[in-house]
């Protein structure tokens, strides 16, 4: 376990510098595509917005050969995104135009950097970022063939970034409450293909990604929440699918908020199958845990065991849910309407 300290300076709307001991990145964007590019080394990071808790896992092969400053470390990252003439004589086309692209995005012009990218899109680094910025731009067809691209030349992934001393990373949401911060390799290609393949409407397209995932990662939790999401939503009312998510629940613990949203998503299973009192149980459980918790995640574990409490006919607990959330979210889904109010 370790602490990672850094101080963002929003400079523009949407673009956000970082500062830390291991050197300067510049982030970029909104929920749904967030970029950070600088000489920090590469991570896997999940949280819940507004709640400063994150699930992280290192990934293997990154290695640090010990601290830079803050200034060397910036210094090092542009001088390696800057060519100069004799090196761009030798260098292939594709490669300059992902220097360039990178360079670019870390000066904040995502149009120009991704003008540069598409021409570097033979490249597994090139399509992995060029789809990544298609992603936010709605471009979901071009988002589509980059990703896909890089994910099927994922042995390829890093290359470049490593070359230059570089991570992009990307921010996706997993769930509404939930929030991944992934990077260059073939988890991040098919996470962000996910993404795509959810707005595209392809449901079973995601799911396929999701099960490599779960192949190359059985117990990473974010890569559950993901595909607990995605049955739900694919086929909520199924009883196989809730015997499913049930499944692949069934040794989850009130640990962490992601834990938590986790146990959720097993209630709405539960009631599926018309076993009220084990959702309510789950439920209970979950909501034990406030601190670190979002409101966003409570309201709707609380929420979810106000439903159990109806399908128990204990509407006087159901109501005394539904009145703590609307105390607190009087807008909240439909609370205002089943209070009468």
């Amino acid at each position: 376990m370790s602490f990672r300290f850094w101080r963002r300076i929003r400079i523009a709307p949407g673009v956000t510098l970082n500062l830390s001991k291991s050197g300067r990145s510049l982030s970029f964007g909104v929920r749904g595509a967030h970029f950070t590019v600088g000489p920090h080394g590469k991570r896997v990071t999940a949280g819940i917005p507004g709640t400063g808790l994150f699930y992280t896992s290192t990934l293997s092969g990154n290695k640090h050969s010990g601290r830079k400053s803050t200034t060397s470390g910036s210094v090092a990252a542009r001088n390696r995104l800057t060519m100069g003439f004799f090196k761009r004589l030798i260098t292939p086309d594709d490669e300059e135009a992902f220097v360039d692209g990178c360079r670019e995005l870390a000066l904040g012009d995502e149009t120009k950097a991704f003008e540069h990218l598409k021409q570097a899109v033979h490249l597994a680094d090139g399509a992995y970022l060029a789809g990544f910025m298609a992603l936010k731009m709605k471009q979901i067809e071009q988002a589509d063939r980059f990703l896909s691209s890089a994910a099927c030349d994922y042995k390829n992934l890093g290359m470049h970034f490593n070359k230059y001393g570089i991570s992009a990373e990307m921010m996706l949401p997993i769930t509404d409450e939930v929030s991944a911060h992934i990077t260059c390799n073939r988890e991040g290609a098919l996470l962000g293909l996910v993404e795509v393949y959810q707005q595209q409407g392809h449901l079973d397209e995601a799911m396929h990604c999701l099960e490599t995932l779960k192949r190359l990662h059985p117990d990473d939790v974010v890569v559950l929440l993901s595909m607990c999401e995605l049955l739900l939503e694919r086929d909520g009312d199924n009883k196989d699918t809730a015997k499913r998510v049930i499944h692949l629940t069934q040794h989850i613990e009130n640990e962490t908020p992601i834990h938590a949203a986790l146990l959720l998503y097993k209630a709405r299973a539960l009631r599926v199958l018309g076993l009220a009192e084990a959702a309510k149980e789950t439920l209970t459980v979950a909501l034990r845990r406030r601190k670190g918790r979002s409101d966003e995640l409570l309201h709707a574990l609380r929420y979810e065991r106000a439903m159990a409490y109806v399908q128990l006919g204990r509407d006087r607990q159901s109501r005394s849910d539904l009145e703590r959330i609307y105390a607190e979210a009087p807008d909240y889904a439909d609370v205002s309407e089943r209070l009468g109010l």
